[in-house]
C-alpha cells in the first residue's frame, strides 16, 4: 500500500504527463478549421470542395483518420524509442504531429496547384472577353447556312414550336441569320434561350 505522500507524487506525475500530452484534440479542432480554409481558398485539386462547410467535412475526414489510425500506430513506434512515455501520451504526440503534417501538405499542395487554377481562370476570362456575338433561334424556325462551310441545317425539322435557344460565339457562325454584336465590356444574361434585362 502506497503512503499518502507517495500517492500524491504519483498523481502529480500523471497530471504533468496529461498536461504535456493534451495537444491532440485542441490541435484537431484548430487545424480542421485551418484545413477547411486552405481547401476552399487554396485547394490542391481542381476548385476544391466549393464551400467552407464541405471543406470542414473533408478536413475532418482526413484528421479523424490521422487521430484514429495513423497516430496510434506512430505512437507505438515512438514508445519503442521513448519507453518512458505512457501509451496515451505517445499516441497524443504522434497524432498531433500527423495533424500538423496534413496541414503542411495541404498548404504545399495548394501553393503548387495555384498557378494551374490561375491559368484556368485566365482562360475562362479570355473566352468570356472574346464572346460578343449571339443569335436567338425560335419559332418559326428557318434554315441556317454555315459561314465557313457549305452546310445548311433546317431547324424546323429538328425543333418544336415551343423551343427557343440562344447561340453565343466569338464570331457569327452563319451568314443568313441576324447576329447581335455586344459592345466591348457589355454583359448579357440569358434564361431559357432569351436575353433578360439586368436590374
Amino acid at each position: 500500500m502506497h503512503a499518502p505522500g507517495q500517492v500524491e507524487r504519483v498523481w502529480a506525475r500523471r497530471l504533468r504527463w496529461r498536461m504535456r500530452g493534451a495537444w491532440q484534440w485542441p490541435a484537431f479542432a484548430a487545424l480542421t478549421l485551418l484545413d477547411a480554409v486552405l481547401l476552399t481558398r487554396l485547394p490542391f485539386y481542381d476548385e476544391g470542395p466549393g464551400t467552407f462547410v464541405a471543406g470542414v467535412l473533408v478536413a475532418m475526414f482526413f484528421n479523424l483518420l490521422a487521430v484514429a489510425v495513423v497516430g496510434p500506430l506512430l505512437g507505438l513506434r515512438l514508445r519503442r524509442m521513448r519507453p518512458d512515455l505512457p501509451r496515451v501520451i505517445a499516441s497524443d504526440y504522434a497524432s498531433t504531429a500527423v495533424l500538423g503534417a496534413i496541414t503542411t501538405l495541404m498548404l504545399a499542395g495548394g501553393l503548387l496547384h495555384r498557378p494551374a487554377v490561375a491559368a484556368e481562370h485566365a482562360d475562362v476570362a479570355a473566352v468570356a472577353a472574346s464572346t460578343h456575338d449571339y443569335v436567338v433561334r425560335q419559332a418559326p424556325f428557318t434554315t441556317a447556312h454555315l459561314l465557313d462551310e457549305d452546310v445548311e441545317v433546317d431547324f424546323s425539322q429538328v425543333t418544336t414550336p415551343q423551343d427557343r435557344v440562344a447561340v453565343i460565339a466569338t464570331l457569327p457562325l452563319t451568314d443568313n441569320e441576324q447576329w447581335t454584336v455586344l459592345d466591348k465590356g457589355e454583359m448579357a444574361v440569358f434564361r431559357d434561350g432569351e436575353r433578360i434585362a439586368l436590374a
